[in-house]
């Protein structure tokens, strides 16, 4: 009888792997499988404050050093993470149940916004302005907080971690990361790259942890700001608990991204769009599509029908499987929350087109499976339609007309994503401008805007006054001081008692 042992893993704290103290682990599961892979530390708040002590010594040097510099290291890192990729997104696979291809998106998206960081020696210049008074000048000038936080999700376990540490760390920052327990192996790994590549050891921190690693770095004075993605409550405590105690905060949580179907759509395309965007990645994205908003019910009938079909040849596997359209949801839980939400939807007048519960696969019966789910007759008092279900599940809700169904995105708690499939150009512009929601895609179904521009929903989100990546990441990561400056002329003008003005 041969036994196996479960892989431990560690912290990665002042350019080392550390074993956690606090006898405390999660189980990190193969969501193909349903076998736990691995226990990861979950680590105490005095665990926390000893990688804070350690970023915040740290910062010290790496924050001296010229904006090239640091510019030289992220691209260093970009050549070793190029390299690592193949790998990396096995690793990403077999803890999140993404398959492959996915996979490498994942860590390509993510590598894409540490290509924009590499701009911070043009991007952290600040302004000035000579002759600004009689021999005064005044320039400004961006400097680093300090010490950072990331609080990043299970489902871009490479993506929102580079998209939070890129910009931080060109900023001159030291990260302190809190990745998710379920899939914490590459945020480590991409902690050792960062050290590969030149970073000192300290200015990147990575502690696994669940709310005791997060209320201490809430409450840590020594960190300055915090970036956040996940549920719309977690976004909601993070944000005000970080505010009251003085750090700044941008926090994005939940999404219920429609996609609007003009009646002079393409039908074909739109059907291609929404099977990508639903059900790719299990649904676990916050920029999947959920909900289908035909206009008119010649579209919506020609819709349903088109959908159904091609619901039926989606192929449901292993991660890692050849020819597999989706993987398994991330664990055991999400299945039941996922299901449930099939039978509320059920229970409170909707349609059931398909029905993915119970789907096991061959070989792989304990798996976190769930086939493809579709609803149709969907409507905005329902509970499938108001809340986040974050699966394989579409909902077609359909509107009578063009305004109606620009009224039902309006009114939604949630404006994070939101596309038009249309020929139209007129309605397109019309539907870009009036919309309620932070990204919108005409005939783009998932509109993630790309690395120099921003990422940031609307309404219940998301909290805060600046978005991630792009511009907005460099002015979130850094402070700006202005310096007003006179050199002494010689002429003795008395003492002034009154506020500087430009008369």
């Amino acid at each position: 009888m041969t036994t196996t042992t479960t892989r431990e893993l560690t912290h990665f704290v002042g350019g080392r792997h550390v074993s956690g103290t606090s006898g405390r682990f999660s189980d990190v599961f193969d969501p193909s499988t349903g076998q736990v892979q691995a226990r990861v530390p979950l680590a105490s708040a005095d665990e926390v404050a000893a990688a804070i002590a350690v970023s915040e010594e740290a910062q010290q040097v790496w924050g001296a050093y010229n904006p090239q510099r640091r510019a030289r290291v992220l691209l260093k890192f970009l050549d070793l993470i190029a390299k690592d990729t193949p790998s990396l997104a096995r690793t990403l696979s077999r803890e999140h149940g993404k398959t492959l291809d996915d996979a490498k998106g994942d860590i390509q998206r993510g590598v894409e916004v540490v290509e924009f960081a590499v701009g911070a020696p043009h991007l952290l210049k600040g302004e000035y302005t000579t002759g600004a008074g009689t021999g005064i000048d005044v320039y400004s000038m961006r400097q680093p907080l300090g010490v950072v936080a990331g609080i990043t999700p299970f489902n871009f376990p490479a993506m929102i971690p580079l998209w939070k540490m890129g910009p931080a760390l060109a900023a001159g920052n030291a990260f302190v990361l809190k990745p998710s327990e379920r899939d914490p192996s590459v945020p480590l790994r991409i902690a050792e790259l960062f050290l590969e590549a030149g970073l000192p050891e300290g200015v990147l921190n990575v502690v696994n942890g669940d709310k005791e690693a997060v209320d201490a770095i809430l409450h840590d004075d020594r960190i300055r700001a915090v970036g956040f993605v996940g549920s719309t409550p977690i976004a909601q405590y993070i944000y005000a608990t970080a505010a009251a105690n003085g750090k700044r905060a941008q926090c994005f949580g939940g999404a219920k991204n429609h996609m609007v179907v003009m009646p002079d759509a393409d039908m074909d395309q739109v059907v291609d769009a929404l099977i990508g965007a639903g059900y790719g990645s299990a649904g676990e994205r916050c920029m999947a599509i959920s909900v289908a908003v035909p206009v008119g019910e010649a579209a919506a009938e020609a819709l349903a029908a088109k959908l159904v079909e091609r619901v039926k040849d989606l192929k449901v596997g292993p991660a890692l499987a050849e020819g597999v359209d989706y993987g398994p949801l991330v664990s055991r839980d999400a299945v039941d929350r996922v299901s449930a939400y099939i039978q509320q939807g059920i229970d409170e007048g909707a349609t059931l087109l398909a029905d993915g519960r119970g789907y096991t696969v061959a070989g792989h019966e304990n798996g976190f499976y769930l086939g493809p789910t579709l609803f149709d007759h969907v409507t905005p008092d329902m509970t499938i339609y108001k809340e986040e279900i974050f699966g394989p599940v579409l909902t077609i809700a359909r509107a009578a007309d063009y305004e109606q169904a620009v009224a039902m995105v309006n009114n939604h708690q949630f404006g994070n994503g939101v596309a038009i499939f249309t020929r139209d150009g007129d309605a397109a512009r019309d539907f870009s401008a009036r919309i309620d929601v932070g990204m919108v895609g005409v005939n783009v179904p998932i509109p993630v805007p790309i690395a120099y521009h921003t990422f940031g929903g609307w309404k219940k989100s998301g909290f805060g006054d600046l978005n991630q990546h792009g511009p907005d990441a460099f002015r979130f990561y850094t402070k700006t001081k202005t310096v007003t400056s006179r050199w002494p002329s010689g002429i003795k003008e008395g003492a002034s008692f009154v506020i500087p003005t430009m008369s």
